[in-house]
């Protein structure tokens, strides 16, 4: 059933918003002072100053691949990390390792892996979900891209963001 709401009755000085502009222009004046008196700051001037320094140790960013210290791939291509994403940002392409490999036990490798920055929402979760501490988070807000096809990034460019990361890895492990 629909219920009737009365409208409250505007004076003429309410119907024609000139007090709510007033307000405004107060407001802004206000600020405009402070700001002459170095009260507030202004606005960072974004490409040449960043927030680097003042990045929180708990900043979740783009996430990337990274390497063990003897250059060799930490992933194991195990898809955790595709199945555990909510938006379906990864897409992994496994490939198993010939048997005459030294590290024929490790079963496979990835031959693709693609995150697509576009769709991922920094999350955390394909760190948190790795076994071998392959993919990491590091503190870059800043991705662009002219196209889409920049967005995703391959093996490759992964590679290349993430760098390298000492530890142990169970997937080059003799002892395992």
């Amino acid at each position: 059933m629909a219920t009737t709401v009365q409208r409250p009755k505007l004076s003429l000085l309410e119907r024609s918003y000139f007090p709510a502009i007033l307000g405004g222009l107060w407001i802004t004046l206000q600020h405009f002072i402070k700001m002459l008196l170095g009260q507030t700051k202004v606005t960072m001037q974004y490409p040449e100053q960043k927030w680097d320094s003042a990045m929180p140790e708990w900043y979740r960013g783009a996430p990337t691949l990274v390497k063990d210290e003897h250059d060799r791939e930490r992933c194991v291509a195990c898809q955790l990390c595709e199945f555990i994403c909510p938006p379906r940002a990864i897409a992994i392409k496994p490939a198993e390792l010939p048997a005459d490999d030294q590290w024929s036990k490790v079963e496979k490798y990835p031959e693709k892996f693609d995150i697509d920055m576009i769709r991922c929402i920094y999350c955390g979760l394909c760190e948190e979900v790795c076994p071998e501490q392959a993919i990491f988070l590091r503190k870059d807000y800043s991705i662009t891209g002219l196209t889409r096809a920049e967005m995703v990034h391959d093996k490759e460019k992964l590679y290349e963001l993430g760098g390298v990361r000492n530890g142990l890895v169970h997937k080059w492990n003799e002892k395992k």
